[in-house]
C-alpha cells in the first residue's frame, strides 16, 4: 500500500499510508496531512487514487517541486520527492517499515461527519443569505467525502433548479444543470433514498441512461434533503475520474450530515422567503401608493378614478365618509394634482370653531369689528386665494352662515367683518362632511342651495371595514413609517394579529388604525406585533347579529348607497329598488328618528327594541 515519507524543516519524520481514494495535504488542522509549516496555504495539495496510479494536484496558492521541478499536477511513481515550502514529501509504492510514527487516516465517516458540522456551523453564522448559506454547505460536504464537486438542488414548481454548484478549491461550477444526471436525481427523488453509484458507465441499471452516457459518471453519490416530510432538494456528489469512490461510510457520513443540513436550507429557505416578501411589500406599497392615500382595493379604485377626473378642473367636491376615513387626505391630493398646486391649501374645521369665531374665521375682520379685534385680518378665503379651501365638516356650519357662504361661492366675493367692501377671491372650494346632508336638508339644518353649489362632483370614501385587504396594507404601511420614526426593532405582524386587523370592524377608520399600531410599535420588545399589543382581543370583535337583524342592516344600508347615488332623489330611487315611493320616506323618517333618539330628543322608532337601563 502506498504511503508518504514526510520530513519537515526541523528534521522530524513520519509515514502516513495512503489508504484513502482522495487526500488532502496542507497547514490546516483539518487535512488529511496537516503539516507544520506557516509558508503552506490552508490546503496545497491533493492526493488522488484512480484505482492505479496516484496523481498530485497543487491548489491555487501553493508551490510544488516534483523531483525538484515545478508542477502543478503530476502522475506519481515509486520514489518520486515532492517539496511543498520547507517540507518534503517521498512518495513509496510499497508497505512502509513497521514504525510507531506510520499513521493511517480515520475513517470513521460519522465522526468525520459531525466535526464537518461544527465547522460548518461556525461558518454559518457569517452567512447572510440563501446563496452564502448553500455555498458553505457544499463546501463542508466536500470536505466529509472523497468527491471533487458537489451540487445542492432544489425543486421549484416541479424543476430542477442548481442552486450552488462547488469544486475542491472551493470555486463556484459554471453550466452546473449540465453537469448532473437528471435520472439519478428522480431515482432519489422518487425512492426518496439516497443512491450510491460506484461506476455509473458500466452499472447496468444506469447504461441506458442518456444523462449518465453523455456526462461519462464514474462515482455518484445523492441523498434526498427533506422538509416536513418532503423532498425539496438533494446532495449531489460526483468525481468523474475515480470508479468506486463512494462506500458505505461515505454514505453513512452524507446522511448524518444532509439530516442537519436539511433543517439548515429550511430555515435558510424561510428567510429567503421572509425577505422575498418584504420586498413584494416594498414594490407592492409602491404600486399600492397614490400620493399619500395607501390601497387599491375595488371601492378605492372609484375613488382614485373621480380623483384624477376632478383635480385638473375647478369645480368643486363634496367629500362624503365616517369619521377617519382620511377625507382631508383626499382634499389635499386633489390639490396637489391640480393646477393651483403652487397656490396654498388652506383648511377649515367648521365643527370646531365657535359660532361666533367662524365667519371671522372664514372672511376675515377690521379692526374694531368686535371685542378683541384689535388689528385687521385677513380670513381663510383670502389665504387660499390661488390655491384650494377645505371645508371640512361643512353639515356643521350654523344656518346664518350657510347664507354667506353660498352668497361667496356665487360671487367670488367675500366682506370681511365690519366692513362693507366686498373683496374677490380666486379659489377652488373642496368640502367634507361625516353627515348625510340630504337627511340635513329634509330636516331643515341644510340649504339645498349651497348643497348644490358644494356637491358638483361627490367622492364618497369607504369605511376601512369595507375596504378589503387594504386594512393589512395599511397596517404594514404605519407599522414601517412608525418603526423607523420611533427607531422601534417592531419589522411585522403575527399571523393572529393580520387575522385581528381584518376582522376587526374599525368604527374609528384610519385615524384608529394608526393609532392602535403607533401605540404597538411605540411598546414593541419583539420584531413581530401580535394581536394582543394591538389590544384586538376576542371582545374587540363585532357581535355575531340574527340574520333578519342583519338583513335589516343590510337592507338600510343599500337604499342610502342608491339614495347618494341618485343626489338623493327619493322617486328615482324607488324607482331603482323597484319598490313603492312611500318605503323610500318611511325609510327616511326612521333614520331621522334614530338619529333623535341618539341625540336625546326623542323616544326609539317604532319597532326597535327599547334601550336598557344603565
Amino acid at each position: 500500500m502506498a504511503f508518504l515519507h514526510i520530513r519537515t524543516a526541523d528534521g522530524r519524520e513520519r509515514d502516513v499510508v495512503l489508504i484513502r481514494p482522495l487526500t488532502s495535504v496542507g497547514r490546516a488542522p483539518d487535512n488529511d496531512v496537516a503539516l507544520p509549516d506557516a509558508s503552506l496555504p490552508d490546503t496545497a495539495l491533493h492526493l488522488r487514487f484512480d484505482g492505479r496510479d496516484h496523481n498530485a494536484a497543487c491548489h491555487a496558492g501553493a508551490s510544488m517541486l516534483v523531483n525538484g521541478k515545478k508542477k502543478s499536477a503530476a502522475r506519481l511513481a515509486d520514489g518520486d520527492r515532492i517539496r511543498l515550502g520547507s517540507t518534503e514529501l517521498l512518495f513509496r509504492a510499497g508497505d512502509p517499515a513497521p514504525s510507531p510514527a506510520a499513521v493511517p487516516i480515520p475513517l470513521d465517516g460519522r465522526l468525520e461527519a459531525m466535526r464537518s458540522l461544527v465547522r460548518f456551523s461556525d461558518r454559518l453564522l457569517a452567512a447572510s443569505d440563501l446563496n452564502r448559506v448553500l455555498d458553505e454547505l457544499l463546501d463542508a460536504v466536500l470536505d466529509v467525502t472523497d468527491a471533487d464537486k458537489g451540487f445542492v438542488i432544489l425543486f421549484e414548481e416541479g424543476e430542477i433548479a442548481v442552486k450552488a454548484a462547488r469544486n475542491l478549491a472551493r470555486e463556484n461550477i459554471e453550466d452546473a444543470v449540465a453537469r448532473v444526471s437528471d435520472s439519478i436525481i428522480q431515482k432519489v427523488r422518487d425512492t426518496r433514498r439516497p443512491v450510491v453509484v460506484a461506476d455509473a458507465l458500466h452499472d447496468a441499471d444506469w447504461q441506458s441512461s442518456s444523462s449518465v452516457v453523455n456526462l461519462k459518471l464514474c462515482s455518484v453519490m445523492c441523498a434526498p434533503l427533506m422538509r416536513r416530510g418532503e423532498v425539496v432538494g438533494v446532495l449531489y456528489l460526483g468525481n468523474d475520474s475515480v470508479v468506486s469512490l463512494f462506500g458505505d461510510k461515505d454514505l453513512e457520513a452524507l446522511t448524518v450530515f444532509t439530516a442537519q443540513a436539511s433543517l439548515l436550507v429550511e430555515n435558510a429557505l424561510l428567510l429567503d422567503g421572509l425577505r422575498r416578501e418584504n420586498e413584494g411589500l416594498r414594490e407592492a406599497m409602491a404600486t399600492r401608493q397614490y400620493g399619500e392615500i395607501v390601497g387599491t382595493g375595488p371601492s378605492m379604485r372609484e375613488v382614485l378614478r373621480r380623483i384624477e377626473k376632478v383635480a385638473g378642473t375647478d369645480v368643486s367636491v363634496l367629500i362624503t365618509g365616517e369619521t377617519g376615513t382620511g377625507k382631508e387626505l383626499v382634499a389635499r391630493e386633489i390639490h396637489a394634482r391640480s393646477p393651483r398646486s403652487a397656490h396654498p391649501f388652506v383648511a377649515v374645521n367648521c365643527g370646531a370653531i365657535p359660532e361666533p369665531l367662524l365667519e371671522s374665521e372664514l372672511f376675515g375682520h377690521v379692526k374694531g369689528a368686535f371685542t378683541g379685534a384689535v388689528a385687521t385680518r385677513p380670513g381663510r378665503f383670502q389665504a387660499a386665494s390661488g390655491g384650494t379651501l377645505f371645508l371640512d365638516e361643512v353639515g356643521d356650519m350654523p344656518p346664518a352662515l350657510q347664507v354667506k357662504l353660498l352668497r361667496a361661492l356665487q360671487e367670488r366675493t367675500v366682506t370681511k367683518v365690519g366692513d362693507t367692501r366686498p373683496e374677490p377671491v380666486d379659489i377652488r372650494v373642496v368640502a367634507a362632511t361625516n353627515k348625510v346632508l340630504e337627511e340635513e336638508i329634509a330636516a331643515g339644518r341644510f340649504r339645498e342651495d349651497l348643497y348644490y353649489r358644494l356637491h358638483v362632483v361627490s367622492i364618497a370614501l369607504p369605511p376601512l371595514r369595507d375596504r378589503g385587504e387594504d386594512v393589512v396594507v395599511l397596517a404594514r404601511w404605519v407599522l414601517q413609517k412608525q418603526a423607523r420614526e420611533l427607531g422601534s426593532r417592531a419589522r411585522g405582524f403575527t399571523p393572529a394579529a393580520l387575522t385581528a386587523l381584518r376582522k376587526y370592524p374599525w368604527p374609528g377608520n384610519i385615524r384608529e388604525l394608526e393609532n392602535r399600531v403607533k401605540k404597538a410599535v411605540l411598546l414593541a420588545d419583539r420584531p413581530l406585533v401580535a394581536a394582543e399589543d394591538l389590544d384586538l382581543g376576542p371582545e374587540s370583535f363585532a357581535p355575531v347579529l340574527p340574520l333578519s337583524q342583519a338583513l335589516e342592516e343590510y337592507r338600510k344600508r343599500y337604499i342610502n348607497e342608491v339614495l347618494d347615488r341618485n343626489g338623493g332623489n327619493r322617486t328615482k330611487t324607488a324607482k331603482d329598488l323597484g319598490v313603492d315611493p312611500r318605503t323610500v320616506f318611511r325609510h327616511l323618517e326612521r333614520l331621522e328618528a334614530e338619529r333623535r333618539h341618539r341625540a336625546g330628543e326623542g323616544p326609539p322608532p317604532a319597532g326597535s327594541a327599547p334601550e336598557e337601563e344603565p
